[in-house]
């Protein structure tokens, strides 16, 4: 019976491959659309992820993510390198600034204000340059993607300068780091640095980076951070691992942006599609088929085999709609991937395994929708004028 069935779907071509076109189309549209959400809403924690060298983050208890950074005051970081389990704690600067470059046009940048000594936080691929080289004086280094901004269509040169706050800069590296979710250009200096790049404020440090001892879990040492926050002298802290803070500003974009709402329609209707087109077509498909169906029930077959006729139809188009749309959705991103905007999106096992699943549901949904007609067809039809 199985060979039956798979005749009569490849019989009639113009169905067959309209079928397979329609839940094609439906993967396509679900699989990109999910795989760009995930990239997209991922790169707003790539500048969390991108510091490796610390685990935890100390910041003021108000911030909601991580581009949100009200001012600390220098003696928290006192405050923090006393906690018991800290091996080590440094601070670091994060704020956007203006910079204007030779030709006299101005870019938006996001600054990193590294600790002096350590440069805790500086970027772990280099493209030209050596992190080290931070320690020079007005020493700044770009990302590649941001050096592509400023200075668009021209090759990677070193020793070029710039100014930020009025004050000259010299690039003397470039690096590549996670896609940022803003395409603003991203630098990198020392906190001596940053502090006459930027305008003057009173307090400048954003963030407290600080390791754990050996002995002493991160989740522990944030929390006795935290307990600081009893001397209510002094202003509250919030103390995050890497992961902690990554998934704070996830949920806060999620939650506070329309980006989910924007991208679940585009998926929904890409269901929504999958849904009408293979549905529709599967049904007619099976109704034209009603007198071979019929004459199979008169030969003795029952409604049993013939569901499972008709679930084998179904599983066999949406397999194979399934493997080209997902194909297609692997040649986009293949196709797109030296694409400095499309940078880092790709697909993504779990995002498959959801299609996946969503694919089988639309095929085993038409075909409980079409069987409804062959279960309760009576097998005198096929005798009928």
């Amino acid at each position: 019976m199985s060979w039956v069935a798979l005749r009569m779907l490849i019989g009639d071509r113009t169905k067959y491959l309209g079928i397979i076109f329609g839940i094609a189309f439906a993967t396509l549209l679900m699989a990109q659309q999910i795989s760009i959400f995930v990239g997209i809403i991922s790169r707003t924690g790539s500048q969390v992820k991108d510091v490796r060298d610390a685990d935890i983050w100390v910041m003021d208890a108000n911030t909601r993510f991580v581009d949100e950074v009200p001012p600390l005051p220098e003696s928290d970081l006192q405050r923090v390198r006393g906690v018991p389990g800290v091996a080590w704690a440094v601070k670091m600067y994060k704020g956007q600034v203006t910079c204007r470059l030779e030709s006299g046009q101005y870019r938006s940048t996001v600054l990193f204000g590294l600790d002096d000594n350590s440069l805790v936080g500086a970027p772990q691929q280099m493209l030209e340059g050596n992190a080290e080289d931070l320690k020079l004086p007005d020493a700044v280094i770009v990302d590649k993607a941001g050096y592509e901004y400023m200075w668009k269509d021209e090759p990677i040169r070193l020793g070029r300068t710039f100014e930020l706050n009025d004050h000259r800069a010299v690039l003397v590296g470039v690096c590549k780091v996670s896609p940022p979710f803003f395409s603003y250009p991203v630098l990198y200096t020392r906190y001596s640095q940053a502090e006459k790049f930027v305008p003057h404020d009173r307090n400048l440090m954003s963030y407290i980076l600080a390791k754990p001892q050996p002995d002493v879990s991160a989740e522990e040492v944030c929390r006795r951070i935290e307990d600081l926050n009893r001397n209510e002298t002094h202003r509250k802290l919030a103390a995050l691992t890497q992961r902690q803070f990554f998934w704070k500003t996830l949920k806060y974009f999620l939650g506070s942006t329309g980006i989910p709402v924007n991208f679940g329609i585009t998926i929904t209707l890409g269901f929504i599609v999958g849904v009408a087109i293979a549905g529709q077509t599967f049904y007619l498909f099976t109704v034209e088929n009603l007198k071979q169906f019929g004459a199979l029930k008169a030969m003795g077959v029952h409604n049993t085999r013939i569901l499972g006729m008709i679930v084998l139809q179904a599983l066999v188009v949406g397999a194979v709609g399934f493997g080209i749309g997902a194909g297609l959705t692997a040649g986009f991103f293949e196709t797109t991937s030296n694409i400095t905007a499309l940078a880092g999106l790709g697909m993504l096992p779990e995002t498959m395994l959801g299609v996946g699943g969503a694919v089988l549901f639309i095929v085993l949904l038409a075909s409980v929708v079409s069987a409804r007609r062959v279960l309760f067809l009576e097998p005198a039809v096929v005798f009928r004028g």
